[in-house]
């Protein structure tokens, strides 16, 4: 939304094992019901047990892929991932799967999370490479987290994936779900908070790895249980097999039953949609109003809205409409309609609000620009009152575990009050649900979960400012000589990566 961008997750991922099935597909529909958690890039990478090949682009994951290239990822397991961009920039070179490899294997990793000691990885990728080329995609214009991570578990030939694995898992610190596979086995790891959701599900075949319940539903997978904080998980023909890499400390992301999460998505027995109802009966009980009509921001304060509705006996209505159709836009508006602004996505029922006292529900506010145009345009449109309820609190903290949030400075709620905050968005009020109103509508205890980007209190030491950063490793790793792009970008099946592996080839392609 131009002016404003709202809280942005890392990113989704999804790994099968699956022989006889049409993996390639089924990670295109569990991709599709991750689209949510990133709109960036999106990528697969799937292995017939010789080749591994990854297949990648920006953009949504309809526009990614089509019945051609599916077609040419096939095998017996797969894994894909759709990115927001939270470690380097938004690149076809940044996008996932990473790939990276030796003479004894290849290695595609996904990746949704964020880690707060990359600097500390970058330092052991170059000792792991001391004649300063890098394996993998490092080197060659990647500039993220899971980068290095891919590397290392590459670095050492004489090292099967699992012990790599086990090796480096315990060294990351952050939040991390990894779903990565070589030409036989799929792999999943999951960091010892379990800051981001992964769960697993059986199909009558195989296994299936996803971020969410939701993308397990959609590809007709029985959920089997949560992947555990600390554990690695590994699928191939033996079946499946578990074991812990670190004991789990447990501190799930609030905000993911906040706003991140689908709303039909299960995070640790409990249903999202539920939480939202429950944190709207809350903003109900803790900052009532009178009011004519309780209505949403839609999509992400409808289940609030309802909640608040029941809660206050105050009816529920759609005072706007969204326009289903409009994602990111790149394109500047022309000099005519350059107060365009929040009118792309939302457009007020003129009918429904001229002369109503309303109660407006949304999920977060972050710079406050998006609140600030659309109690204007709510105002324009005839409202008679305009009161703001919010279902959660005020987020005064930056996220470094996988949500792009502003950075402190530019957090409307930064060392002011509630009040100021009201007088700034221009509402007749304005009501934030508690902290203790959100943790009980999770139902979670709350020693298991994070709650930073309230408290300011983060689970993990962070690392020293110049160390941490999106853009940390942008520059820290040229393209080394000899191993630059030879081809035009836009030719079909571009070798981007290229690693020769034991009786076969992997590669990254992007289409034309």
């Amino acid at each position: 939304m131009p002016g404003e961008k709202g809280p942005q997750d890392a990113c989704g991922v999804f790994g099968v094992w699956a022989p006889g099935e049409d993996v390639a597909k089924l990670t295109y529909y569990g991709l599709y019901a991750l689209q949510h958690r990133g709109q960036e890039s999106a990528g697969i990478a799937a292995s017939n047990g010789r080749r591994l090949l990854v297949y990648k682009d920006m953009g949504l994951v309809s526009q990614v892929f089509d019945e051609r290239s599916l077609g040419s990822l096939t095998g017996h397991l797969a894994i894909g991932h759709c990115r927001y961009s939270t470690t380097g920039g938004s690149t076809w070179e940044n996008a996932q799967p990473t790939l990276g490899g030796h003479d004894g294997g290849t290695l595609a990793l996904a990746h949704n999370g964020n880690l707060i000691n990359s600097a500390e990885l970058r330092d052991l990728v170059g000792e792991a490479n001391g004649d300063g080329r890098h394996r993998g995609e490092i080197g060659r214009g990647n500039t993220t987290d899971t980068a290095l991570v891919t590397a290392l578990l590459t670095a050492d030939p004489d090292r099967t994936v699992e012990d790599a694995a086990k090796d480096v898992l315990p060294r990351l610190r952050g939040a991390f779900c990894f779903v990565f596979m070589n030409e036989h086995t799929l792999y999943a790891a999951r960091d010892p908070q379990g800051i981001r959701p992964l769960v697993l599900g059986r199909l009558e075949r195989g296994w299936v790895v996803a971020s969410e319940t939701a993308a397990l539903d959609i590809v007709g997978a029985s959920f089997i249980r949560e992947v555990e904080p600390g554990e690695l998980i590994a699928i191939d023909e033996d079946g499946l097999r578990s074991e812990r890499f670190a004991e789990p400390d447990r501190k799930g992301c609030v905000f993911e039953y906040v706003y991140l999460a689908r709303p039909d998505t299960t995070i640790n027995g409990r249903v999202v949609h539920e939480s939202r109802v429950e944190m709207g009966r809350a903003l109900a009980r803790e900052h009532p109003v009178e009011a004519d009509l309780v209505m949403p921001t839609p999509e992400s304060g409808t289940p609030a809205a309802i909640g608040y509705a029941q809660e206050s006996g105050i009816p529920y209505g759609q005072g706007l409409v969204k326009n289903a159709y409009v994602g990111r836009t790149f394109i500047a508006p022309s000099q005519t309609i350059r107060q365009l602004g929040i009118r792309l996505k939302l457009n007020p029922l003129k009918e429904v609000i001229k002369g109503k006292r309303l109660v407006v529900v949304d999920d977060s506010i972050v710079r406050g620009n998006t609140q600030r145009a659309l109690v204007r345009m709510l105002r324009e449109a005839g409202a008679a009152e305009v009161h703001v309820r919010i279902s959660s609190p005020p987020v005064r903290w930056p996220c470094f575990y996988g949500i792009d949030f502003a950075t402190r400075a530019e957090l409307i709620a930064t060392g002011i009050g509630v009040e100021e905050v009201c007088n700034s968005i221009g509402a007749d009020s304005l009501g934030y649900i508690s902290q203790d109103g959100m943790i009980a509508a999770t139902e979670q205890p709350r020693e298991r979960l994070c709650t930073a980007c309230f408290t300011g209190e983060y689970p993990l030491e962070l690392p020293s400012a110049d160390r941490l950063g999106k853009g940390l490793l942008e520059l820290e790793f040229p393209v080394a000589e000899g191993e630059a792009n030879a081809t035009d970008a836009g030719t079909l099946d571009v070798e981007r990566v290229s690693v020769t592996a034991s009786g076969g080839a992997a590669e990254a392609v992007r289409r034309p």
